[in-house]
């Protein structure tokens, strides 16, 4: 007995010890819903390199593929909220994921805002093969080859995909969709002359585009991307309302300590305002949200927002998850 009494002593007192370990005590796991090589990964990649610095742990980024994401943001929804697991997604992943597939969690029930990360517009681009110079010759060769011609998408609902749908939705054409595990395996089949286009993410394309290994054709903003200047945008280039920009978040799951997203959030703020990193991410065409909105609420109220938006307008296209 006495014996059973020290055991218990020693386990409670190790309990105790634990929890009052300050937190993070361990390595944090972001996880990433997409193949590496990827917008998304590339982004955690950054994020995750400089909040180590400030979290005083590692940040180990892990891709987690399949169903557009739904797979990887899933598995968060599941796990443990004690702010060691964390998703980092986009608009097509925790908003469109929710208007196209029966997902086995709620978007915003189950999982808690972290903070509101960088966005950045699409590009319309090609393999070098294609003969078309501008878009107003892009769309012309797509109708000329509709049977022929096949563009990448990260899979059904992917930015990629709802990008490309609304691109033949304003152009009148129509082109078959090939769906990968995510954009960077789609890109290097475009660099690689497997597909014909992919209306993606500037963060993914724009070193491909300046190494002269695929076309830029347009961008899809209301302004010229001061990294790019050369590219038009799609109004410019005679495609009008082609305009959709892909915003980043990070999120923790639900019940996660309000004083563990705090922490969280200031180490993404930190982050965020590093000279290093915003020309890291000005770089790949990223454009950083005001300090003001990177907070927790921000992203919340604009996920739902987000929501409120594009769901109807993505079930009324008659977009089905694969």
């Amino acid at each position: 007995m006495r014996l059973f009494a020290i055991l218990l002593a020693a386990t409670l007192a190790g309990v105790a010890d634990a929890a009052a370990q300050p937190y993070p005590s361990h390595p944090i796991t972001m996880v990433v819903p997409f193949a590496a090589g990827g917008p998304v990964d590339a982004l955690a990649r950054i994020l995750s390199e400089r909040m180590r610095q400030s979290l005083g742990q590692t940040v180990i980024v892990e891709n987690v593929t399949g169903a557009a994401g739904t797979i990887g943001v899933g598995r968060v929804a599941r796990a443990a909220a004690d702010g060691y697991i964390l998703s980092i997604g986009h608009w097509s992943t925790h908003v469109v994921n929710g208007a196209i597939y029966a997902l086995q969690y709620d978007l915003l029930r189950d999982f808690d805002p972290v903070a509101l990360l960088p966005s950045n517009p699409m590009i319309v681009v090609s393999k070098n093969a294609v003969p078309a110079r501008n878009l107003g010759g892009l769309v012309a060769w797509i109708k000329a080859n509709e049977s022929k011609v096949s563009a990448g998408t990260a899979g059904a609902g992917s930015s990629t995909h709802i990008a490309g749908v609304y691109f033949q939705n304003l152009t009148g054409t129509h082109f078959q969709f090939v769906p990968y595990r995510g954009t960077g395996p789609a890109l290097q089949d475009l660099v690689a002359g497997q597909i014909d286009l992919i209306v993606d993410q500037a963060s993914n394309s724009l070193q491909q585009v300046r190494d002269g290994k695929i076309r830029p054709y347009a961008v899809t903003a209301k302004t010229r991307m001061p990294t790019a200047p050369d590219i038009p945008t799609a109004a410019e280039a005679g495609v009008p309302g082609l305009d959709i920009s892909v915003w980043y978040g990070l999120w923790a799951p639900k019940g996660t300590p309000k004083e563990i997203i705090t922490r969280l959030n200031q180490a993404a703020v930190e982050a965020l305002a590093d000279p290093v990193m915003r020309q890291r991410l000005a770089d790949l065409g990223l454009e950083i949200p005001a300090r003001e909105i990177q907070t927790p609420e921000a992203l919340g109220a604009h996920q739902k927002a987000e929501i409120a938006k594009w769901w109807p307008i993505i079930k009324a296209a008659g977009i089905k998850g694969e």
